[in-house]
């Protein structure tokens, strides 16, 4: 888990630098960082498997890819045009701990 963590910092650091070095030409940078989303790596668990990490998302389900269009598109549209240096974390509340 030490390399996952690691690039993980690596990338969030990442964004915020870059979002303060291109601020001032009115350019966003932001990190998306998605939790268990229902997808083909996530089908290839067995039942069990996949119910036991539901259990420990506090919603209670797997994401789907669209949540994670859903955020991109917010932070690509107007609406997220004074977001910046953000990671926004669409992990049906994961990151609560």
């Amino acid at each position: 888990q030490t390399n996952y963590a690691a690039a993980k910092a690596g990338i969030i650091g990442f964004t915020r630098s870059l979002a303060r070095e291109v601020a001032s030409r009115n350019i966003t940078v932001n990190a998306v960082a998605p939790g268990f989303i229902d997808t083909d790596m996530t089908r290839a668990l067995d039942e069990t498997q996949r119910e036991a990490l539901a259990t420990g998302i506090p919603l209670g389900r797997l994401g789907a890819a669209d949540d994670i269009a859903a955020a991109v598109l917010f932070l690509a549209a107007p609406s997220g045009a004074y977001v910046t240096g953000h990671t926004l974390h669409v992990n049906g509340g994961m990151y609560l701990g």
